[in-house]
Order: structure tokens, then sequence, then C-alpha cells
């Protein structure tokens, strides 16, 4: 979802670093990229270890953050992903279509009363209902099992290293849409199956197998 069809990374990026600047402290872009695809009790664990901030619940950090990011989506600072919604649209017509983001659930809900698809989706899944974030592949198999297929029947569209990884991990097909502020690293890259430029290209039967 964020990077793919929602472009969030920016607003989480400045929610973390302005919390951790309130507090005396930064946040930098390698820390970013080292929460990228944990789920929720994980980056904010990954913060309080971070930020030295021994003595606040991982809790708060996280209602915190969260509530942070979801302003951004109900005040219009989350754009949407070019061409997003109607390339759901048209392959759901054809084919189940899931959600299966790291994301809160909160945020999720969020971003999807933005992108208005909730009707054609067939499941919607947080990491924060599995044990392991991204680059471990629980979320992926539970979006799966929810469908009612195997993981390794799937197509799944990342933008971010550790969402590759994972997919790879679950055993499915990868597409790789590359999001300019969350560039996947080069071995991650290689590791999808195919890449395209933008969502409203994606054609599920015209890739390579």
């Amino acid at each position: 979802m964020d990077g793919v069809l929602v472009d969030s990374g920016h607003r989480w990026n400045e929610v973390r670093a302005a919390y951790a600047a309130a507090r005396g402290q930064s946040w930098d872009v390698d820390a970013e990229h080292a929460v990228m695809g944990a789920n929720s009790i994980q980056w904010a664990t990954f913060m309080r270890d971070r930020l030295a901030l021994d003595g606040v619940p991982v809790d708060r950090i996280l209602a915190e953050v969260v509530a942070g990011v979801v302003s951004g989506f109900r005040e219009g600072s989350v754009p949407v992903i070019p061409g997003a919604p109607e390339a759901v649209r048209r392959i759901a017509t054809r084919w189940p279509v899931a959600i299966a983001s790291s994301s809160h659930p909160e945020v999720i809900a969020a971003a999807l009363d933005l992108l208005g698809l909730r009707d054609v989706l067939g499941a919607v899944v947080s990491s924060d209902e599995v044990a392991h974030g991204k680059p471990e592949p629980d979320v992926y198999r539970l979006a799966a099992g929810r469908l009612g297929v195997a993981a390794e029947r799937c197509l799944i569209v990342e933008d971010s290293t550790n969402g590759i990884l994972a997919g790879k991990a679950a055993g499915a097909y990868v597409v790789l849409i590359p999001n300019p502020t969350t560039l996947p690293a080069p071995h991650a890259v290689s590791a999808a199956d195919a890449t395209i430029e933008r969502i409203e290209d994606l054609d599920p039967d015209a890739l390579p197998t």
C-alpha cells in the first residue's frame, strides 16, 4: 500500500523525525530504512531504543506516530499514486485482490478512505496481525490464505527492499514498481521477477513467466 497505492513514505518520515526532534534526538534516512516493512510493535520498539526513550512505553510511541500519519491522510497531505485506484479496480474485475501492508490498521483504514477501494478488495491484512513484518513472508501468506489461494499462486506488487524479499520468501511472483522515495537495494531489484515503471501499466497477462 505505502509507496504503491499512496505516496506516504514522506509522511511517515516527517512524523518520526518530528517525534525525535521534540525529544532532542534525530531521525535520519538510515533509521527510516531500518524500520521499513516492520510491523507496528517492531518499529515502535526500534524507535524507543534508537532514541533512548527507556521510560516511554512502546504503545505510547506507536499511538503518537500513528496519529500523526493518519492526520496526514485526513488533511490531504498524502497523495494517491497516479492511476493506482483505477489499476486496482481493473485488475479486480478478473482476479481476487488483497492489500497486505506493514502499516497499522488505522493507517490502512485512512488510506482506504482516500483510495475508495474497499468494495473491490477480497482481504485487507496488516503486519500487526502476524508475528513478523517484512522481509518475513507472514503478512503475504495470511493475505493469500484469506483470498483462499496459495501464496505461490499470487502476484505481489512492491516498491521496497523488504517488501520484495517478503514476497519472494512467500513464494509469490513479485513485480517491482520503483518509488523514488524508497528505491530498493540492488539485490532486491534483482530478486524481483519483473519491473514496471507505473502501476497503471500493470497487466498480469503480459508479464514474463
